[in-house]
């Protein structure tokens, strides 16, 4: 029967970060990551309270910046937000999120080059039988303004072109439903919630898969940031190098979905510059 000193060793032995909490806020499409990680941390150090809100890049930027939170999650780099001084702020990568178009079902076409991708959401393209398909209006379905998922797309395949003015969704499920059930239908999406409902589309020859955007041969990718004010501290710091260990990067992150950031085989900056990774 373990004794009662043994008992508190024991507890003690679960973490030394009893009582302590943090706040976490911003990049909804990281979110769910950083609520299971923070749970599991929570779980293995008692006492301990990780708590994860929403709110998106913009607010997790700004909410860091006042400093009124411990970390702010943003899709986007810092200095690529209006209003962030991004010299405050410390970047952790914790994770890569790949993005893929995606095809209602009926649409017959495997291959688009990206200058057809490009004429699809500039309204150049309008029916699939240009681009070697059906006879089939393109629907076109975009997300919000302000999405971190959007300012992905439009980096790496819109090189600066405007896209055609169409529906926009907030939800990626609600994107993946109408896809699903709209003949003619295209959008874009992260990897992860890619479901049978719908089906990819190559670029240039190439797929999207996970393996790709190591090597950055698929280059429609981003990755997701942990910003701190200044250099982290205390249980911040703890927690952020728990996110980031080979232990969450290749259990909860490729679980989730998520294209774990000890996979890359590339480095990128924010103005695209590509390093090659020992």
């Amino acid at each position: 029967m373990m004794s009662f000193m043994t008992l508190l060793l024991a507890l003690a032995g679960c973490g030394s970060d009893k009582g302590e909490s943090i706040t976490v806020v911003g990049s909804s499409a990281l979110q769910p990551l950083v609520e299971a990680a923070g749970e599991q941390y929570s779980g293995d150090h008692l006492g301990v309270f990780v708590n994860v809100q929403g709110g998106g890049s913009g607010t997790g930027l700004s909410q860091i910046q006042e400093g009124a939170v411990n970390i702010g999650n943003s899709d986007l780099f810092a200095s690529e937000k209006t209003g962030i001084k991004a010299s405050k702020l410390v970047d952790h990568k914790v994770a890569v999120v790949g993005i893929t178009p995606v095809v209602n079902k009926k649409v017959n076409v495997k291959n688009l080059t990206i200058a057809q991708l490009r004429g699809i959401f500039t309204g150049r393209i309008t029916n699939w039988r240009q681009v070697g398909g059906k006879n089939l209006p393109v629907v076109i379905v975009n997300r919000a303004q302000g999405s971190g998922t959007r300012a992905t797309f439009e980096r790496w395949v819109m090189a600066g072109q405007p896209a055609l003015a169409a529906q926009e969704q907030d939800s990626t499920g609600m994107v993946r439903q109408i896809v699903a059930s709209t003949p003619g239908a295209i959008s874009y999406m992260a990897f992860s919630y890619v479901d049978s409902s719908i089906k990819t589309v190559k670029v240039d020859g190439i797929a999207p898969t996970p393996t790709n955007v190591y090597t950055n041969r698929w280059q429609i990718w981003a990755y997701e940031h942990m910003y701190t004010l200044g250099k982290p501290s205390g249980l911040t710091k703890r927690f952020l190098t728990y996110v980031q260990s080979d232990k969450i990067q290749n259990s909860l992150v490729k679980q989730m979905g998520y294209i774990p950031v000890n996979k890359m085989r590339v480095s990128r900056t924010v103005d695209g510059k590509v390093t090659q990774l020992p």
